[in-house]
């Protein structure tokens, strides 16, 4: 935990019956994780150890999911008099020396823990008992609320319950404006589950503008700016063709993947190092294919995939320029020729390389790369390969045993 948010707790509320949506909304699922899990490891992501959950109704089951996550467990025996008496008995609970603390019902369980940071980090610079994070000019959640207002919050004496404590102090008030709509999602009907299911499918991948921005903040020179954006165009003109022959690829996947393949260029294991990164960003699908732009293991048997697209459009794109599969190769062979072991990892990368563009040929009946004008046929891409590396080496004795 980051010892500036040691004396910040938070407190998600999630006692209620749930009467509107019909189904218990903590419980539900929402991707890999269910509400009241999206909710807590929001703030363990944004390095908040001290996390308390308010239950109620079904207070056993949200129990038994939370607390293996570290999160404590507050039961309001009064939660059917309103989200008040659940407000006042998480404050209850408080540690000493908490200073301030976040409050979130479980009605908006996708907050990006990257909103939680930038939160906390204003709430070291301005200091402001009430921070609201805002969403184009709409106030959302979590608020967070300096503990120099536990005793009102405890005695409950203003109307109107915690509303009617925060107008009070309107003037001790500050607006954080956030690049993240989820403050504002919350889910009080089916139809409104339904919306957060369909944005939490995209949720992790971020949007073109996005993922523009990340390759700024990270610093990306210009000419890798230009490779990766060059990339990126071609993965979406060979996954527009691809889906219109029944594919199903993803194409927001393909683009931000292909945009953000090369974050980390200048690293050593780059590829790994920059899904690490784009992870950190909050968009573990992206990192997924960032991950393995450079190595990647193909199942001929299995559907083309969106990592795939990108790893093999990443090899016909030399800078901004289109260039045939086997020139990428070749070049990368007669640099390394006198480097046995990677030769062989080129090689590899080549038979990856092969399978997708087998791939890519039996769904659109050509190869992507004649479309293109690209001199190239899958026939003749890795016995060519093969006889420039077994020419580049064989005269040396100790790799004579290579069998290719």
């Amino acid at each position: 935990m980051n010892r500036s948010n040691e004396n910040i707790a938070a407190i998600i509320l999630a006692a209620g019956y749930s009467s509107r949506m019909g189904d218990f909304k903590p419980l539900l699922q929402l991707g890999d994780y269910k509400a009241i899990e999206h909710a807590v490891r929001c703030f363990q992501q944004a390095g908040i150890g001290d996390v308390q959950v308010v239950t109620g109704y079904r207070a056993a089951e949200v129990a038994a999911v939370v607390k293996p996550m570290g999160a404590g467990v507050v039961c309001n025996p009064d939660f059917d008099q309103g989200m008040f008496t659940s407000i006042q008995a998480g404050v209850r609970e408080l540690a000493p020396g908490t200073q301030a603390f976040f409050l979130l019902p479980v009605d908006i369980p996708l907050v990006n823990h990257k909103t939680i940071e930038k939160i906390i980090n204003y709430s070291h610079v301005y200091q402001y008992g009430i921070i609201y994070p805002v969403f184009q000019g709409k106030r959302g959640h979590p608020l967070l609320i300096s503990t120099r207002y536990k005793d009102e919050i405890l005695q409950g004496a203003a109307q109107g319950g915690l509303r009617g404590i925060l107008t009070l102090h309107e003037h001790d008030a500050f607006n954080i404006e956030v690049d993240d709509e989820t403050v504002l999602l919350d889910m009080d009907t089916p139809s409104d589950y339904q919306y957060l299911l369909n944005y939490q499918q995209q949720k992790s991948i971020p949007t073109l503008e996005q993922a523009l921005q990340i390759l700024n903040k990270a610093a990306v020179n210009e000419r890798i700016k230009e490779h990766c954006c060059a990339v990126a165009y071609t993965a979406l003109d060979l996954t527009e063709k691809l889906n219109n022959a029944g594919a199903g690829l993803d194409e927001n996947l393909v683009m931000a993947g292909a945009l953000l393949h090369d974050i980390a260029r200048h690293e050593p294991n780059h590829a790994l190092v920059g899904a690490r990164l784009v992870e950190a960003w909050g968009y573990p699908r992206v990192a997924s294919v960032v991950a393995v732009h450079m190595d990647i293991e193909v199942c001929e048997d299995e559907s083309i995939t969106e990592a795939e697209v990108v790893y093999y459009v990443d090899k016909m794109v030399k800078g901004k320029d289109l260039i045939p599969v086997t020139d990428r190769f070749l070049a990368s062979l007669y640099k390394y020729k006198d480097d046995v072991q990677a030769c062989l990892a080129v090689l590899n990368r080549v038979e990856q390389a092969g399978r997708i563009a087998r791939k890519i040929e039996d769904i659109l009946d050509y190869t992507y790369e004649s479309l293109l004008g690209l001199s190239c046929s899958r026939e003749q891409t890795a016995p060519c390969l093969k006889d420039m590396l077994y020419s580049s080496i064989i005269a040396n004795k100790s790799f004579a045993s290579i069998q290719f």
